[in-house]
């Protein structure tokens, strides 16, 4: 019988990270410095492990490779999604992805990155740099040469709630007191164009990317059409932040009892806030706050009660 598969996340210490991953998701982190929790990935770098049922033990890459029909018989070798939760304890390098194409050409066949964030917390006044102010790309060598972040840097206000989508070639960085939830292409790309003069434990300043930011930053900046839609289904207000060629996003806010279906696509699910209960052919799985899981394909008509909000997303 088809189950929820739930998934032990792998975490990341990061030079900005700190402690919020514990304190806010009781997650076991491996230090004062943990950055990222990569809840449900496949991606070599990191992947999750199943924690229940008949797969218990199995990565999720090993699960996409040897189970395709949990996942609707795929033709791609690569889980093409990756959420995570990332605790900006100290300001992001700044930085931009490449898309599918450049990633392929220079990464060594890796997928380009286009991302979203939903803003779980964050400290009052926060603020988030997304995009940039140069009108072509010799004005951003030049401030980029200069040092003239101030001139090209665009920042905007964040608070808890917000939802941004980030295509690939968006410069960004999340800034210090920000606790966000992120759906991404599965990759680990990531160009700096600045980091603050920062340095590593051992002293050294991090590396930049300066020539391959250049190349896939979007000039002019071009802030995305993200209209986001609102339904009522039984008990549940669901939200509809982004549907694109690479993940539709949700947010499934449950005050009481709604039925879903997965259908003829897999689901992935973050529960963020509160408590619930999901019941599948008569099977009652308990779902807390930092529990994250996959809904196979097929796994139609379950119910979730409870007072709970779950970000959802699929391919």
């Amino acid at each position: 019988m088809l189950q929820p598969i739930f998934l032990t996340p792998v975490f990341k210490e990061r030079i900005w990270g700190g402690t919020l991953l514990k304190q806010e998701f009781g997650y076991n982190i491996p230090s004062d410095k943990t950055g990222e929790c990569w809840a449900i990935s496949a991606h070599p770098n990191g992947s999750s492990i199943v924690a229940n049922g008949e797969f218990i033990g199995k990565s999720l890459a090993e699960l996409w490779k040897e189970q395709p029909q949990l996942f609707g018989n795929p033709s791609s070798d690569v889980f093409p999604l990756l959420t995570k939760i990332l605790d900006a304890n100290m300001d992001l390098s700044v930085q931009v992805h490449p898309d599918d194409s450049y990633a392929n050409s220079h990464e060594n066949g890796e997928l380009g990155k286009t991302e979203c964030w939903y803003i779980l917390d964050c400290k009052k006044d926060a603020e988030m740099i997304l995009g940039h102010h140069a009108k072509t790309r010799e004005e951003l060598e030049k401030c980029i040469e200069d040092g003239a972040w101030d001139d090209l840097l665009r920042k905007v206000k964040i608070k808890p709630g917000d939802f941004f989508y980030v295509p690939s070639g968006t410069i960004h960085a999340l800034c210090e007191g920000t606790l966000v939830l992120e759906t991404q292409q599965s990759s680990d790309t990531t160009y700096r164009v600045y980091d603050y003069d920062r340095r590593d434990e051992a002293g050294n300043l991090r590396e930049l990317h300066l020539e391959k930011a250049i190349d896939v930053t979007t000039v002019p900046h071009q802030d995305p059409d993200v209209c986001p839609k609102v339904t009522i289904k039984d008990q549940a207000v669901v939200t509809t932040f982004v549907e694109t060629e690479f993940f539709s996003v949700h947010k499934w806010d449950i005050h009481g009892q709604a039925s879903f279906s997965s259908d003829d696509r897999y689901l992935l699910v973050s529960i963020i806030e509160g408590t619930g209960r999901l019941t599948y052919q008569g099977e009652r799985y308990s779902l807390e706050k930092g529990a994250h899981l996959l809904i196979p394909v097929g796994f139609n008509d379950f119910n979730i009660e409870g007072q709970c909000q779950l970000i959802v997303s699929h391919p």
